[in-house]
Formats: C-alpha cells, structure tokens, sequence
C-alpha cells in the first residue's frame, strides 16, 4: 500500500516499482489522502477556464486513468487539499483542510484502509514530506500512526478487524547523487541537460538523501509505466517538462531503480536491499498482531 498526499504523487514517487510488484502478480493498492483540488495548473496545454472550473473532477479522472495504467486499486480518504501556502508570514492553512484537522480522523481512515486491504508493506513520505508541502507532512504523520495503530485491537476498534505490516518504508525520489548521474550522462552525450541549475543551487553542505537509502528496487522495464502514468495527470504534468528529459534506454542504464528508506520491520532482512519484500513470505495471510 502506497499513501500519497494529492493525486499524480503515485506516478512521480514509486511508480515503476508499483507496476513491477503487479506485473509479478502482487496486489498494490495506492491510498490518495486529499482530491488536489488547490493545485495549480501546471501543464500550458491544460490551462483553460472549463479546465479550471470542473479541476476536482478532472483530478479524480486523471487519477482513474494512472491507476488503471499502473493496474493498482486506488482508494480516496476524502480530506481537503490544504494548498501550499506562499508568503511572508506564512498565511494560516484554510479552515477544515487535510494539514489543519485533528491527527485522529485521518489516522483513523488510513487505518480503515489497512485493515480492508491488509498490505505486508506500507510506503509514505518521511517526516520532510518528500518537500515541505503541509500535505505531505501530515500524509508522514498519518501514515506512520496507521501503522502503528492498525495492529492494536484497541485503537480505533470500529475500524475492521486489527491488521499489522510488517514494514514501513519512505520513498525518495531526486537524490543529488540521481540528478549528477542524470546531468552529466547527458552532457556527455551531447544533449542539453535542464539540470544545471537546479544543482547549483544545491547546498553542497547538505547530506544527500541517498544516505538514508536501504533498498533500491530494480524497475527499469517499468519506467514506461511510470512515465505513462505521469502523463495521464494531463493538468499537473507538462508532457515537454524536464520530467522527461532524460531518454527511458538512458535512464535503464544509469540509474535502473527506485529508492526507498526502511524505517520500521517486523522481519528481518539484511540492508541494503533490492525488494520491499525481504524477509515475508508473501504467499503467508497472517492474523493480526498485536
């Protein structure tokens, strides 16, 4: 189970590795915690007033296309994208939002959903929220007290019958390490790279994330998949973005995984690894723990 803040999240963070697991038979279920209906337009193609004016249910059939590409279940919790407020001072969250209601209700809808659907493994963001985004950082919040709580018979007992996971992992995406690799793969080759700046703003004193990385996933024959997916949320991706600025054989061949940071088991499996899956037995149903 994948728990993303807004929808388009699964397909920039995780994507391949998702459609790789379904691909090899697994069930992979992505959770979207808010409809995204404070994002912007991002695509010029897509900036258009009718766009505009039906952008809740525009996202919703984006998301049903991405999944349906990805071939995962998705499930919407229903809370209210909080936006990203700009500004000095910052501006309060609007009233109501996913960011500014009690930790316990969310919680306790991300522990509904695991119960139902009782994954082996949940990834989510880590406590930066992949980007400081308030939605992200309350989408970590949750995510790691569902875990939690969804084995406990006495948290939220209306909430199904107790389920545990076994492992919980944040995923990281742009490492510098990634982008370098990126970057300079296509200035050897003699094509323009549109990352040059981004890394000269880099603080060079800053640890890069690919520190705290556990396990990579190999997915490359899934990229397809994932780029597919991205493009599927029409109104957030622009098709001609740096996103896809990097040819797929190129990518297959410098940096062929996904990344990802194992923060809480119930197994033991040695690091670093190359599966989500190390150390369960997949084919097991378990009953709950405790």
């Amino acid at each position: 189970m994948a728990v993303h803040a807004h929808p388009d999240d699964e397909s920039s963070k995780g994507a391949a590795t998702m459609a790789r697991y379904v691909a090899e038979g697994h069930d992979v279920r992505v959770v979207t915690c808010t409809g995204g209906e404070a994002g912007s337009v991002l695509n010029p193609a897509m900036d258009r007033p009718e766009v505009h004016a039906h952008l809740t249910e525009v996202r919703r059939e984006e998301m049903a296309r991405a999944a349906k590409i990805l071939g995962v279940s998705h499930r919407w919790l229903g809370f209210i994208d909080s936006g990203l407020p700009e500004g000095e001072p910052m501006p309060p969250l609007p009233e109501g939002c996913f960011a500014a209601i009690p930790l316990d209700g969310p919680t306790e809808a991300l522990v509904r959903e695991i119960r139902e659907f009782r994954p082996h493994v949940v990834v989510t963001y880590d406590e930066n929220g992949g980007y400081p985004h308030p939605d992200h950082i309350r989408c970590h919040e949750i995510s790691v007290a569902a875990f939690e709580a969804a084995g406990d018979p006495d948290r939220f007992p209306d909430a199904g019958e107790p389920w545990q996971p076994l492992k919980l992992y944040y995923s990281h995406g742009f490492s510098r390490a990634k982008i370098t690799t990126f970057h300079e793969g296509l200035l050897a080759r003699g094509l323009d790279s549109p990352y040059g700046e981004w890394l000269g703003k880099w603080d060079p004193d800053k640890a890069d994330v690919m520190e705290r990385v556990t396990t990579q996933v190999h997915c490359a024959d899934y990229f397809e998949y994932r780029d597919d997916a991205l493009k599927a949320h029409a109104t957030q991706i622009d098709p001609n973005s740096r996103w896809f600025a990097v040819p797929l054989e190129m990518q297959r061949e410098l940096w062929p995984t996904e990344e990802y940071e194992l923060v809480r088991s119930f197994v033991d499996s040695t690091l670093p690894e190359d599966d989500l899956f190390a150390g369960i037995d997949r084919n097991t149903d378990r009953k709950a723990q405790a």
